[in-house]
């Protein structure tokens, strides 16, 4: 019995030697790597004194638990207590780099961009609703994923604007009437959220869920024979739910496997049959050509395109799913922070009505006779939306993992400017919202809201709310544009607007995207019933 004990000994003790070996070699070959690049090391969080960086966790928690904010008062501290803007940290005994330099952006995302990937972790948190699509994947199925979209988003397609405009007219209807010409106090979040899902499937299926109409007691009857209102309004509660677990599945880290229960069971299978249904539909049109150039089919939408050119159903449910999520999101998280700034600040209310009455008139949006050209060449709407985007993006915060050793342009010695090696495996996090409040960069006021600051700028790294490089939102001037046009319909369709939600600084909420915790409480005052007081 000894002698198989022994040599299994021998095995191990011999794995051991082996694997430090290869240990040795690798930081050998990585040291030398970095002395070639002349790289230096990034400064250390010496604020971290705990194994696995448990006290660096402990204090976040108890701070953000006493109504601190995790970003302005946890993470961008740490740059300026340090003296840095690229940190070597230790997380769960992982060595990590974290950056707020613009250089450093640029590199991970567009001159290095081969030498980084989202990694494996990513696709595992995001793929049980998202399947294998354009936001899980990396290399040759992430080139063909852009490359099946590219086409749909271009200028033509977002110019058409016919179920946007009929989306942002429901929701001016829709608001419930107080009196004096005032709104009652509604929670435009929960507005702006069934407004992008409305336009966001129209775009992709062709048909659009009426979230807004259901959820105002509209919507009786059947529209498609596969749109009511009770599977909308399950569909739109399953959809928030799967978004929900997905955050606290990216949260979780390693542990996501841990995030899951028949609640989440049952808003994925929910989803996944909404979009099937559609898929279904595109699928049997395109054997049957007749079907495809029938007047009901003539109108764009993504899903159809997509069949032309890829009949796997999984494929297409995994990637329109993906694009959902970031139509709806994304968009509604932009129009939430905006509309949250212009309560807050009567004066750019004010000047960007005047704006936009000057460009579009008093009256509703003639679809005819406006583009995404038109919107954008309305300078101050622009100015609001890009200052929202700059205090508030989307995604605050993202990192990539290194395929191969490379470098970070600064970030290392003393002072900052040397290169940054970055091993193999590593990740990188960087933080867009800590880029776009640098005060070095953005001026003392940095944290404060003023769309002036935008006259005569030009975009540079230091203003990402979009990501950059060849992994650039795909979507962001769809977003934008269906951001700009409900602005420009609500703006016409109310003249003041008054702020009922929490005093001070804003309290943040974390999904997929970042957006007001609080929502966004309000009153407003039709624009008619001050004429009719005139």
């Amino acid at each position: 019995m000894g002698f198989p004990l022994i040599w299994v000994s021998y095995a191990l003790l011999a794995y051991a030697a082996v694997s430090y070996i290869r240990s040795y070699l690798t930081e050998r070959r990585f040291q030398q790597y970095a002395r070639q690049h002349q790289c230096e090391e990034a400064r250390k969080n010496t604020l971290i004194k705990w194994p696995w960086a448990l006290d660096g966790h402990w204090r976040a928690m108890k701070a953000v638990s006493k109504g601190a904010d995790f970003f302005d008062d946890v993470i961008i501290p740490r740059y300026e207590a340090l003296n840095t803007f690229t940190i070597a940290s230790k997380v769960f005994g992982l060595n990590v780099l974290e950056t707020i330099e613009p250089k450093n952006l640029q590199a991970i995302l567009a001159t290095n961009f081969k030498d980084f990937d989202l990694g494996d972790q990513r696709n595992k948190q995001l793929g049980a609703v998202l399947g294998h699509s354009i936001f899980t994947s990396d290399g040759e199925f992430w080139a063909h994923s852009r490359a099946l979209f590219r086409p749909s988003f271009n200028r033509e397609n977002i110019n058409n604007f016919e179920a946007t405009a009929r989306a942002a007219n429901i929701l001016v209807e829709v608001l419930p009437e107080g009196s004096g010409g005032w709104t009652k106090q509604v929670n435009l979040m929960d507005y702006f959220y069934r407004f992008t899902l409305d336009t966001a499937t129209a775009f992709l299926f062709g048909h659009t869920t009426d979230s807004q109409l259901a959820a105002a007691g509209r919507l009786t009857t059947e529209q498609d024979g596969t749109s009511s209102a009770a599977i909308s309004q399950k569909f739109e509660d399953a959809f928030t739910t799967a978004q929900e677990w997905l955050s606290l599945r990216l949260q979780a880290g390693n542990f996501y496997w841990l995030v899951q229960g028949p609640k989440w069971w049952r808003a994925r299978q929910l989803v996944q049959q909404f979009v099937n249904q559609y898929v279904e539909l595109a699928l049997n049109a395109r054997s049957q050509s007749e079907k495809m150039n029938s007047d009901k089919e003539n109108k764009y939408n993504l899903l159809k395109e997509l069949a032309t050119e890829c009949g796997d159903p999984i494929e297409l449910r995994d990637q329109l799913t993906s694009i959902l999520g970031a139509g709806r999101d994304t968009t509604a998280a932009l129009l939430a922070w905006i509309f949250v700034e212009l309560a807050k600040n009567p004066r750019v209310f004010s000047r960007l009505r005047e704006a936009i009455l000057f460009d579009f008139g008093e009256s509703e949006v003639d679809v005819s006779s406006i583009t995404s050209s038109k919107l954008k060449s309305c300078r101050y709407l622009q100015f609001v939306i890009q200052e929202a985007l700059r205090i508030h993006p989307p995604v605050p915060t993202n990192g990539r993992q290194a395929i191969r050793n490379t470098t970070l342009p600064v970030g290392g010695g003393e002072d900052g400017t040397k290169p940054v090696a970055v091993r193999k495996g590593q990740t990188v996090v960087y933080s867009i919202l800590g880029v776009h409040k640098r005060k070095d960069i953005w001026g003392e006021d940095a944290d404060e809201f003023r769309p002036e600051r935008w006259e005569g700028r030009k975009i540079s790294w230091s203003y990402v709310p979009f990501s950059g490089g060849p992994r650039i939102c795909i979507g962001q001037q769809y977003a934008i544009t269906e951001a700009s046009f409900l602005t420009v319909r609500l703006l016409q369709a109310f003249d003041t607007i008054e702020w009922r939600g929490e005093t001070g600084r804003i309290t943040k909420g974390f999904g997929l995207t970042m957006y007001p915790a609080k929502g966004v409480p309000v009153l407003l005052r039709r624009a008619a019933a001050s004429r009719k007081e005139e």
